[in-house]
């Protein structure tokens, strides 16, 4: 027979709301009538006294905190330190969420130079759901694979053509979603491995254009850098911007997979009078962008408008989109075909994927996830007869090799992640993005916080997990006996038929 150890809070807490006055009293008569040093526990317990008056007769927001007194706050604190103690004391390396502990700290070795290899076996369940890549009976050397090159803007014979030399690239992060120095750090590392950064939907890449790196300028629904007053695409501002050296191509946002239906938003305690003047809004109110482009009411308009945007920059231009209906998405591609107008590139974002700030409800509820997405939207271009008017960048979660290579043989062309290269400058997953208190100082736009970026070195981090992603996919790929990431296919997996991620496919 055992007896369930059992606390009392309700005695526990009319105890100490009585017992708190008491001993300040007590403390106070003997440092009045024993000796003067009892004061040095007078006054602590005075100001206690005072805040659990204040819970329990003056404020009025917690019920909690008015029945339990200064009690009741330790509850709220150790709920604020839940996470980090969940984190560093009793989570498993595979239990947390997005990125268990295993997942960063492959990237932090990657991105410090440090060996990845692990031991003992791996730590995946083996449950009959996970998708393998096949190997080869007859794997080949490094020396036979081919360098990798992808350029945009080739389907169309445009003169502004731009390839890429290695296959991943910084999703989408605006000045306003990072701080300068994390956004600084990011360009900079990029940019010594010749790669390209996604300035995110923030208007003026002040910033971004700082360190000289390869950019893809962004247009979300609110066209921050390139609008109109009343919203609208300024034909001149973007053609200025175009024709900047650094801007390589231009991505138009349809919809964004952590929050696919719903436009941007940067709340307001991260606006400040520089982001203010580089978006042209107002401080003091969230930031929240349309849920679509004005220009864009239906499929024909859409299209349309890629050409627009085709027509003003003069550079390679394509669409970020989260897939929710496919039948959506094979009439937008219909619609293409009519006016024989295609995007240069296509970035499927998976409903996983990031964001600093958005509702919960579209985090987890809304969107198709990447892996089928992707491949759904591979299948749909092929039997439209399409697939060679443009390229695929997958975005989602694609943060190490083993997830990237499988995107690849799902139909991307390149790989583009914005936490993978976060956590290569240090982030540690504290999931405040939102709220400017980034204890790393990468979302954060605190002096004190950012100070702790050291642009320099954070720039050979992000240089490193470059390479390093580099060295394990040609790994793998000369495993599975391709000589390019643009000869993998979809039987190239291993696909259990009980796997979630693939409902629709009998392919095992």
């Amino acid at each position: 027979m055992s007896t369930a150890l059992a606390i009392n809070l309700h005695k526990l807490a009319r105890f100490t709301n009585t017992a708190l006055p008491i001993i300040t009293l007590l403390f106070f008569l003997a440092g009045w009538q024993i000796s003067f040093y009892f004061h040095f526990l007078t006054v602590p317990f005075i100001g206690l006294t005072f805040v659990n008056v204040y819970y329990l007769y003056i404020q009025k927001n917690h019920s909690l905190l008015r029945n339990f007194g200064i009690l009741g706050q330790g509850r709220y604190m150790l709920e604020s330190l839940g996470p980090e103690l969940r984190q560093y004391l009793y989570s498993g390396d595979r239990e947390e969420r997005p990125f268990n502990r295993t997942e960063r700290a492959e990237v932090y070795r990657k991105a410090n130079n440090v060996d990845s290899a692990s031991s003992f076996g791996s730590q995946n369940d083996f449950d009959a759901t996970e998708i393998k890549l096949r190997h080869s009976l007859f794997p080949i050397s490094k020396e036979q694979l081919e360098p990798y090159s992808l350029t945009f803007g080739e389907e169309r014979g445009i003169q502004n053509t731009y390839t890429l030399t290695v296959p991943f690239i910084i999703s989408g992060m605006s000045y306003g979603a990072l701080g300068k120095r994390a956004v600084r750090s990011l360009a900079r590392g990029i940019a010594r491995v010749g790669g390209l950064m996604n300035t995110g939907e923030g208007g003026y890449p002040k910033y971004h254009l700082m360190e000289n790196c390869d950019l893809a300028f962004q247009i979300g629904t609110a066209k921050f850098g390139v609008r109109n007053e009343d919203g609208t695409l300024n034909d001149q501002l973007l053609a200025d911007l175009a024709a900047k050296e650094q801007i390589k191509i231009i991505e138009i946002k349809l919809s964004q997979g952590a929050k696919p239906g719903k436009g941007g938003m940067l709340p307001k305690e991260k606006i400040t009078p520089e982001i203010s003047e580089l978006r042209g809004v107002p401080m003091g109110k969230d930031v929240v962008s349309p849920t679509h482009h004005s220009e864009c009411e239906d499929y024909p308009s859409t299209v349309k408008f890629i050409r627009r945007v085709q027509d003003v920059s003069q550079l390679p231009v394509g669409i970020k989109m989260c897939i929710g209906d496919p039948r959506q998405f094979f009439e937008l591609i219909g619609e293409m075909k009519r006016q024989d107008i295609f995007p240069d590139f296509i970035t499927i974002d998976g409903a996983e994927g990031g964001t600093g700030a958005a509702p919960k409800a579209f985090i987890d509820r809304v969107g198709m996830p990447l892996f089928p997405a992707l491949k759904t939207a591979n299948d749909i271009l092929l039997s439209a007869g399409v697939r060679q008017k443009l390229k695929i960048i997958a975005s989602g979660k694609l943060i190490n090799p083993g997830s990237q290579i499988i995107a690849f043989c799902l139909g991307a062309d390149a790989i583009a992640t914005a936490r993978g290269f976060m956590l290569s400058i240090g982030c540690i997953q504290a999931m405040q993005c939102g709220s400017n208190t980034c204890p790393i100082g990468i979302t954060s736009h605190k002096e004190h916080l950012e100070r702790g970026i050291d642009i320099a070195d954070k720039a050979i981090r992000v240089a490193n997990y470059v390479h390093n992603l580099e060295h394990d996919l040609n790994e793998l790929l000369c495993a599975t006996g391709s000589r390019s990431v643009s000869d993998l296919t979809f039987d190239q997996l291993y696909v259990p038929i009980e796997s979630a991620l693939f409902p629709f496919s009998s392919h095992n």
